[in-house]
């Protein structure tokens, strides 16, 4: 950018020096020299896309009527034509360049290393030299690196790598273990059962690759008006220059000289640098909204919105589980305190929501015989109380009846002394302005709104249903979502655009292969940002109705500027 901005600049001296000076001979060299400067790069790129078979673009429109104007003796229109045409470009990538700054580099899921287990001792070996069949430990806090079936211990697992779901899953015996996720809190011994390259974690990062390939990208706008207007106006130039001669007195110098300065007309100068910074503006009244915009191609691409398909969890929720409902014949206050005390000494998210949800300082001195049961829950003393908080497993592990025909979410039962005493709805909540981006979608004349997540059927179900979103698919693994996604592209008109809004390392596939990716980018991972074409900084679904105005406002105004500028054309 630096470098082509000082060039520019020397380009722009060399121009004025040409337009001062007054002998002809130094005024060419001053103007070819800032001619070679400006314009140098377009000229190449046009001889080189020639080779390549593509020949009526905006650099061998640009090229053909620069060196046209040289020709007939108007130099200083030649190097204007070009400098017009590198200002525009500069604007643009500059504020592309501004986005992508506050764009963060992808995280890297890939596990570093696996603990082998040779005799009685643990080697660290990389996990592409591990073998189907090796035992390998994961202490808490490390990545799981390849797929396979614990044989010992128990833990809880983050899987939120894969399937964008906050809330972890308990492991024991027998568990199926993902390469990818993360272990919290036990040591937990696996039999490995996928080679590296065939684990979820490669597969996941051979999406993310596969995904980009396969996704067109948007031509620029430049690029697709110059495809049309070049092939016409080298037509007529051509006619001009050969038909006339063959049909009238004039010579042929007479009418190739005039082929030549319509040309050098013809050539949209207003438009080579009104269409870069139509595009310029519309990236940086985003970017001061809080949108962060990879490109003018994309701002185009989104004006043409189609299909708008969202991730849930982190993206039209916010991916954190609140107490939402208290189910007791006694006091909801008194079982919440129960629960909250009982649930005080674990580290599981569902006994974080109970405390946050209590409120109060707990007294740890009233708590004793706490034991916790990994997939069940936890059995306390509280104040001289017996309590059980858990799930159906601890309720039918301790032989109570408890009420199983209850409402979707996650449910925390509390026994008392023996007794079923009420259950605890803790569920994730939708953000505040979720409603207002699936209504906002559907004023745009979008209904073609689809959810994708890996949460259940019922919890999937639920969310689609408040929000009015018609479509839904649930239970979904990275490469499910890249499936559904390809499925919607297939239905869809051919020049329309499928707009993705995800957050999560999961979302990234689907990112990089929807034809507009857009990342959550405030509490979004790293992967999703990267993958992604567009990135909402602050976590607000509804930016997205933002970023939809925006880029049909700026596709306006470049066409608005089109027209303006061949009007101007044809009167000349």
């Amino acid at each position: 950018m630096k470098k082509m901005f000082w060039r520019l600049i020397v380009s722009g001296i060399f121009f004025i020096l040409g337009m001062i000076i007054s002998s002809s001979s130094i005024k060419l060299i001053m103007f070819a020299i800032s001619y070679i400067l400006a314009g140098g790069d377009v000229v190449k790129r046009a001889i080189y896309n020639i080779k390549e078979g593509e020949v009526f673009d905006e650099h061998f429109l640009m090229s053909v009527a620069s060196i046209g104007a040289f020709l007939i003796g108007e130099a200083p229109e030649g190097v204007a034509v070009m400098l017009f045409y590198q200002v525009g470009e500069m604007f643009q990538d500059y504020a592309v360049g501004k986005s992508r700054e506050s764009i963060a580099s992808l995280m890297d899921i890939r596990p570093d290393y696996a603990n082998v287990k040779v005799g009685d001792e643990l080697v660290k070996t990389s996990p592409e030299d591990v073998e189907v069949g090796d035992i390998i430990l994961v202490k808490a806090g490390e990545k799981v690196p390849l797929d396979g079936i614990v044989i010992e211990g128990s833990s809880m697992i983050d899987t939120s790598a894969l399937t964008g779901e906050s809330l972890p899953r308990d492991v024991g015996e027998g568990s199926e273990l993902l390469s990818g996720c993360i272990n919290l809190n036990g040591v937990i011994t696996a039999k490995v059962t996928k080679e590296y390259s065939e684990s979820t974690v490669s597969k996941i990062l051979d999406l993310v690759e596969n995904a980009s390939s396969k996704k067109s990208k948007p031509e620029r706008f430049i690029t697709k008006f110059a495809r049309v207007y070049t092939p016409i106006v080298v037509l007529i130039a051509l006619i001009l220059a050969i038909v006339p001669p063959l049909i009238t007195n004039s010579t042929f110098n007479q009418w190739i000289y005039r082929s030549l300065a319509f040309l050098v007309v013809a050539c949209p100068c207003a438009l080579v640098i009104s269409v870069p910074l139509s595009f310029f503006g519309g990236i940086g009244g985003a970017s001061r909204k809080g949108i962060l915009v990879k490109g003018g191609n994309y701002l185009e691409a989104m004006a043409k919105t189609e299909i708008v398909v969202l991730d849930k969890t982190g993206t039209l929720t916010k991916g954190i589980f609140k107490v939402q409902k208290i189910v007791t014949d006694s006091s909801p206050d008194e079982l919440l305190k129960l629960a909250a005390y009982a649930e005080n000494y674990s580290n599981h998210p569902i006994s974080a929501s109970l405390k946050a949800a209590y409120k109060k300082e707990i007294d740890s001195s009233l708590i004793s015989n706490v034991e916790e049961i990994p997939g069940h829950g936890v059995v306390a003393l509280v104040d001289g109380i017996n309590v059980l908080v858990g799930n159906d497993k601890l309720m039918n592990k301790y032989n109570i009846q408890y009420n199983n025909n209850i409402e979707d979410g996650t449910v925390v039962h509390v026994a008392i002394d023996g007794k079923y005493a009420g259950y605890i709805l803790i569920s994730d909540e939708i953000k505040e302005d979720s409603h207002m981006a699936i209504k906002g979608l559907k004023e745009q004349n979008i209904n073609k709104i689809v959810m994708l997540t890996g949460d259940s059927q019922t919890a999937g179900k639920n969310i689609a249903e408040e929000l009015g979103i018609s479509k839904y698919y649930t239970q979904l693994l990275p490469g499910d979502k890249v499936e559904k996604l390809e499925e919607l592209i297939s239905k869809k008109s051919e020049r329309a655009t499928l707009l993705f809004v995800g957050d999560g390392i999961n979302d990234a596939p689907v990112l990089a292969r929807a034809d507009v990716g857009v990342a959550m980018g405030g509490l979004g991972s790293d992967a999703a940002i990267e993958a992604a074409d567009v990135v909402i900084m602050n976590d607000e679904p509804s930016k997205l109705i933002q970023a939809i105005k925006i880029s049909q406002k700026t596709l306006k105004i470049a066409n608005q500027n089109i027209v303006f500028a061949i009007s101007v054309k044809v009167l000349i």
